[in-house]
């Protein structure tokens, strides 16, 4: 077995934009790694050389594991720190701040394993600014290795750039090397690398000559990923780390055979799924396929509308069957709906009955890993059913690892069951490397060497332990668990794994370790600060699956640590203030959660004009349309949250008169109905006035006024004759934007338009014509074609098993400017979105505004 470690260090692309004449003179990445616990520091610095001020961006990705720890921005002098709030205590400054117009910064979701955070500045004529970052993360084993990645792109020539990473690893490093794909063979030399027993150091500082793509060129070489990679000793099976009064245990046996496995491969084959997707997932079977050992027992089950099994039980990997099995994975095409549910208890019933007949191997492990596109829409398909079901048939035998290819899957949804049941969630990302994703995916499980590994330690000597037991454990992989001991005094322990083996009924270690004394190299309280960011990340975890009072406390504990420790994490968020002189702007690093989009202005969902809705698909960098062709009078349903009690319904007007010529009338919403039936509140907007009826008592506005209003459960904020900003209860927040129209028009009316923020703030079981695209939805354009308009090209889109004619079109998004808009690009959806909304648009159609 490899004896070196695999972490994911992806503190990678960062990058200072250039406007009109700044002049980025250094840029350093300063990484030090002490017992896989990363602490990386990004400097950058930045001269504005002219005679007027100039805006520059700080812009970096970091890895999604990672906790920012500070930012600050120096100018002229004199730095300006980052301080960690609570997250909305940090949103109201933030808030504070766009309010007035002044530019601020966020970590926002970018890559597969990165967060982007971006922070803007003015700097003043003949003015310096530096910008330093500062994030740790557990270096993560996989694959045996450790592997620091770092995506370089400066996007210009700089004075002074450089990389050093020092690694200090108390177990001994027995090798080390870094390389680049933008590396030349003139820039290898420049790689400098030297380790010696525990001690390892890399530097990459190339000359502006250096860095040119030729000899008189002003273009960068350094665009690409940089990678630096070391293995460490393994003399015992774990490593054990005390440092005053905290501790840290690497846990990894080399010399254990891999056990047999068993495998359910769980796959969607709904029609969502044809084309490139199924197609990539034929690809990744066969390579796994041919990855699969002969003592392992596997098996494929296969859902569209209906179910159905390659064999009726698990099968050996003997060479014929694997043959069969090739040819049966080549025959698989798309059919249907998604029965998920269906699909997933029959592996679970499979692999039940597999044990309780004696089928498998009893010393083996036993693995589910399902693969879905889309969400559950036939037999049962309400989420918390079905994670009831599969949660009590697993009964905790194996681990579910749920994979979500694309982004039309509810991953939330699919990562809470995969935790529930001992497993983990992965998004496979839609790019043509997609089949490489999900081969290494089963890389990472294939190779079992315990299962049920607990590290037990003396009860009465620790406090605050970390997780410390574990389904199973991979070859390659790594186990640590961290703690503090009651007396802080204390300088040895004594630990006891057990775990099960192929053929032994427990592995029993019992060791004591010595205090580390050499605690102070690379930087201060190490071990403490790692044992804050695992527990932290562990009750996070937790959180996800938890409900009720349960998630309260793990909420209440993990924010505490976050402020205590000073991590951005998705409960905290770090603001930067710069002073007055320098336009008072903030900037706010904000955490998000993977399967949930960050919302900012750019993204969307609205309703306006005649009614068109277009719906924000960020992920796709695009926008989806269509209009609701109804009588005056009708009133649709927009937003139905039962959780939260909120509810969004419009009534449609028409034009002053009917337009006998036409075969649609022209309508728009002249009257909308917000109600958040927990709080008994109820506001209705029309062009004229604003009431709000809380229990019996009403209060009225017009458009005239200029209003902040604050109450139990509600913030309304009334722009004069332009816009209305309202925030009810859970925090979801909506514009509404009054459009005017000249008072003696012969034809069209006042009216209103409908613009949703913060959809994460209402639940998954939103609904509605607008509800039901906050959750995610995922969509392909095939066979772009000229359509009947020159300037508007027709093509096929497949959306939820559907296959549709669509129409390359703009819509208006009136919210900065109500009188022209702004034209957003969208595929328009015709017949009232037939295929892209559930149902019909008449489902719609309620009997009243409340």
């Amino acid at each position: 077995m490899a004896v070196s470690l695999l972490s994911f260090l992806l503190f990678s692309f960062f990058n200072l934009q250039v406007v009109n004449g700044i002049e980025i003179y250094s840029m350093k990445i300063d990484s030090k790694v002490t017992s896989r616990f990363a602490h990386n520091i990004i400097t950058s610095r930045a001269v504005n050389r002219g005679n007027v001020h100039k805006e520059v961006v700080f812009d970096v990705e970091l890895p999604k594991t990672a906790f920012i720890t500070n930012f600050s921005m120096t100018i002229d002098g004199v730095t300006y720190p980052g301080t960690i709030k609570e997250k909305e205590v940090a949103k109201k400054q933030y808030e504070k701040a766009v309010s007035k117009g002044q530019t601020a910064g966020l970590v926002k979701a970018s890559g597969r394993k990165t967060e982007k955070f971006t922070v803007s500045v003015n700097i003043e004529a003949a003015s310096k600014v530096t910008f330093e970052l500062t994030y740790e993360e557990l270096l993560k084993r996989q694959f045996g290795k450790y592997e620091m990645f770092i995506k370089v792109k400066p996007k210009q020539l700089v004075k002074d750039f450089e990389i050093e990473v020092n690694i200090f690893e108390p177990q001994g490093i027995t090798a080390l090397e870094a390389e680049g794909t933008f590396i030349t063979n003139d820039l290898q030399n420049i790689i400098k690398k030297t380790f010696s027993e525990k001690k390892g150091h890399i530097s990459f500082k190339p000359t502006l000559d250096q860095q040119r793509t030729c000899a008189n060129c002003s273009q960068s070489l350094l665009d690409g990923d940089f990678t630096v990679k070391y293995d460490v000793k393994r003399t015992t099976p774990d490593n054990l780390q005390i440092v005053n009064g905290y501790f840290v245990h690497f846990f990894a046996p080399t010399n254990l055979p891999n056990l047999p496995k068993n495998v359910i491969f769980i796959i969607d084959i709904s029609g969502s799924m044809s084309g490139r997707e199924i197609e990539q997932t034929r690809e990744a079977l066969l390579k796994i396929l041919d990855d699969i050992k002969g003592d392992d027992f596997f098996n494929f089950i296969l859902f569209g509308s209906e179910v159905h099994t390659w064999k009726e039980t698990l099968i050996k990997a003997t060479p014929e069957n694997l043959d069969e099995a090739r040819k049966f994975v080549r025959g698989i095409d798309t059919e249907g709906l998604t029965n998920l549910h269906g699909g997933i208890m029959r592996g679970i019933d499979m692999l039940n009955a597999a044990h309780e007949g004696n089928l498998v191997p009893k010393r083996s492990a036993s693995i589910i890993i399902m693969l879905t596109d889309g969400q559950p829409n036939v037999g049962i398909s309400n989420p918390q059913d079905i994670q009831t079901h599969v949660k009590k048939a697993i009964e905790g035998k194996y681990p579910l690892y749920n994979l979500g290819f694309g982004y039309g899957v509810d991953y939330n949804f699919l990562e809470k069951m995969a935790l529930e049941n001992k497993g983990l969630a992965r998004r496979i990302y839609p790019d043509s490397d997609a089949s490489l994703q999900l081969q290494g995916f089963y890389d990472e499980v294939s190779n079992p060497m315990l299962t049920d590994v607990e590290l037990n330690y003396p009860e009465n000597e620790i406090s605050d332990l970390t997780k410390n037991s574990f389904k199973h454990f991979y070859d390659g992989s790594e186990i640590v668990v961290a703690g503090r001991f009651i007396d802080s005094n204390q300088n040895s322990l004594t630990v006891d794994v057990r775990g099960e083996g192929v053929s032994i009924d427990f592995f029993d270690l019992k060791e004591t370790a010595k205090a580390f004394q050499e605690q102070q190299y690379i930087f201060g309280e190490y071990i403490e600060r790692l044992w804050a960011y695992l527990t932290i990340e562990q009750l996070l975890e937790e959180r996800i699956a938890a409900t009720g009072e349960e998630k309260e406390n793990l909420t209440a504990e993990a924010l505490d640590l976050s402020l205590k420790y000073k991590f951005v994490t998705p409960l905290t968020s770090m603001v930067v203030t710069k002073p007055e002189t320098y336009d008072n702007q903030d900037g706010i690093a904000d955490k998000p959660i993977e399967g949930r989009d960050v919302f900012t202005v750019l993204l969307y969902l609205s309703i306006d004009g005649d009614p068109h809705f277009i719906i924000s698909v960020p992920q796709k960098k695009d926008a989806l349309c269509f209009n609701i062709n109804e009588n005056p009078g009708a009133v649709l349903n927009l937003i139905n949250d039962p959780v939260t009690g909120i509810t969004v319904n419009g009534e449609l007007i028409g034009d002053k008169r009917v337009n006998s010529d036409a075969k649609i009338q022209n309508t728009y919403f002249g009257k909308l109905g917000i109600a958040n039936k927990h709080l008994d509140l109820r506001l209705t907007v029309t062009p004229e006035k604003i009431t709000i009826q809380n229990g019996n008592e009403k209060t009225g506005f017009t458009w005239l006024d200029s209003v902040t209003l604050q109450q139990e459960g509600l913030t309304l904020i009334i722009n004069k004759e332009k816009s209305l900003v309202l925030k009810m209860g859970s925090g979801a927040s909506f514009v509404i934007v009054l459009h005017q129209v000249w008072k003696k028009h012969p034809l069209h009316q006042d009216f209103l338009g409908l613009y949703a923020l913060e959809r994460e703030k209402l639940s998954e079981q939103t609904h509605g014509l607008l509800g039901q695209f906050f959750h995610p939805i995922d969509f392909t354009i095939l066979e772009i074609h000229p359509g009947s308009d020159p300037k508007k090209p027709d093509a096929t889109m497949i959306v939820k098993n559907n296959e549709l004619t669509v129409t390359r079109g703009w819509q208006k998004d009136y919210r900065r400017d109500p009188k022209h808009g702004v034209d957003i690009p969208c595929w328009f959806v015709h017949n009232n979105g037939a295929g892209l909304i559930d149902g019909v648009h008449t489902d719609y159609i309620v009997s009243s505004l409340f």
